[in-house]
């Protein structure tokens, strides 16, 4: 048995035993599919950014075959690898990457595909999801898209070199597949702010749509069952997930605009809003949209594009807020905790979609509940 077989192996062990993979056939695609022929090179964190791996020892195969998501790719720009190679860690923003093995397990099977059915994946990537598809389906049901032309042709190599041969495009995925077909599920391995009309119309009625939302605040796994033309309904998924967006739906972060700062106690912590596990943190993210958190220093600062910003820090046992501009953001996040306590602390999957174009909402608990505008 080989080191990558039985990296593969441990890899499907530790899948089983954090509880996100289930179905046997995707445990066998998981232990065949090698995933080291998709990630010849990727970056990893370093002191001074971002520091260059490539293939050729054992050290190399073992970050393969980890549970931790891989960057390939830095602000859009494939040559930044080879500077990081001879130049030492660069600096930049991850803009591809091959996800944790765990979220990708988490998606594909809560994708809920049958023998026969036909899939579109919106981000290639490195194609080792696409591989995974190919295994499971056969190549020819698997449709992929990638915006990027050179991550396109790369996947499209490696898949060939392991026998798959299955439809790929370079295009915007938030237009669907170039083909002009209909689907009986739809994949989106990146994020989006709202869900593409284009997914809805390609997907044939009944078919379902799983994808990630794009919110700073409280965004998560989400599944679509869509309707006739580009109508839909779905729910957010108890399991969470985070990806990079899709390349036309990210957002540019703000910048806080300070002035003098005065501090006044708060009994919330900042982990309401930016730990993951916080029940809380998809119902502030609805109250919300477009503010962005970022850690600076001893504190973490809140910022919307309107020049609304609250600077949060804890002091001993005690926390802290400063707030400024036209809005007082944390004002904002205590008021709505207040609401979501005496709403009975719904969790994420309390949380449901209605879709129609353009026409996006959340809904707690039913369609006819309190809704909010999908927007990030």
């Amino acid at each position: 048995m080989s080191n990558a077989t039985r990296l593969r192996r441990r890899l499907v062990e530790h899948l089983l035993a954090e509880g996100v993979l289930h179905d046997a056939r995707w445990m066998t695609a998981f232990r065949s599919v090698p995933r080291h022929v998709f990630l010849p090179r990727f970056f990893v964190p370093a002191a001074n950014g971002w520091a260059a791996v490539e293939s050729g020892d054992d050290e190399w195969l073992r970050r393969v075959y980890s549970p931790d998501v891989l960057v390939v790719q830095l602000d859009d720009d494939s040559g930044l690898w080879e500077r990081a190679r001879y130049l030492g860690a660069q600096p930049g923003t991850p803009t591809s990457s091959s996800s944790q093995p765990s979220i990708m397990a988490i998606m594909l099977e809560e994708l809920r595909v049958a023998d026969g059915h036909r899939v579109l994946e919106i981000g290639t990537g490195t194609g080792y999801n696409t591989a995974l598809l190919c295994h499971r389906l056969g190549s020819g049901l698997v449709y992929t898209v990638d915006i990027d032309p050179e991550l396109v042709d790369a996947a499209r190599k490696r898949l060939a070199e392991i026998g798959y041969a299955p439809s790929c495009a370079a295009a915007d995925g938030a237009e669907g597949f170039p083909a002009g077909v209909l689907y009986d599920r739809v994949l989106c391995t990146c994020s989006v702010s709202s869900i593409p009309p284009a997914w809805l119309a390609q997907t044939m009625p009944g078919g379902l749509i799983v994808t990630t939302l794009n919110r700073p605040i409280g965004g998560g796994l989400v599944r679509i069952v869509a309707g006739e033309g580009a109508t839909g309904h779905g729910r957010v998924l108890a399991h969470d997930g985070r990806f990079m967006p899709l390349r036309a739906h990210r957002f540019k972060p703000s910048k806080a605009l300070e002035g003098d700062v005065s501090w006044r106690p708060t009994r919330l912590p900042m982990g309401v809003l930016t730990e993951v596990r916080s029940r809380f943190e998809f119902f502030a993210g609805l109250h919300l949209p477009g503010v962005t958190a970022a850690r600076t220093g001893q504190s973490t600062t809140l910022v919307h594009p309107d020049g609304s910003w609250t600077r949060h820090r804890q002091r001993g046992s005690e926390f802290e807020v400063a707030e400024g501009g036209p809005r007082r953001l944390w004002e904002i996040v205590e008021a709505a905790h207040e609401d979501w306590l005496g709403l009975g602390e719904p969790g994420r999957d309390r949380f449901g979609l209605s879709l129609d174009g353009e026409d996006q909402v959340i809904w707690l608990d039913s369609p006819d509940g309190r809704i909010w505008p999908l927007r990030p």
